[in-house]
């Protein structure tokens, strides 16, 4: 079983380290999208990548606090 929330816990900060970058990209990518005239479409991804990281680092931490609950149960 803690093999299991271990194997989750490395998955959810994987996942949370790709928004992260795929947010940072977008981010970076707002002078170029000011030149293209995609400035919503540029800030609605940067937004969903934010709510993608806050989920994926939220899902991180219950595993992680899982983890030290069936720690000190043992």
């Amino acid at each position: 079983m803690e093999i299991l929330l271990v194997l989750g816990v490395v998955i959810a900060a994987g996942l949370v380290l790709f928004a992260l970058a795929r947010g940072l990209f977008h981010f970076s990518q707002g002078h170029r999208a000011q030149m293209d005239g995609t400035v919503q479409e540029n800030h609605l991804m940067q937004n969903r990548m934010m709510m993608a990281r806050v989920k994926w680092q939220a899902i991180t931490i219950i595993l992680l606090v899982l983890i030290g609950v069936f720690a000190a149960g043992s």
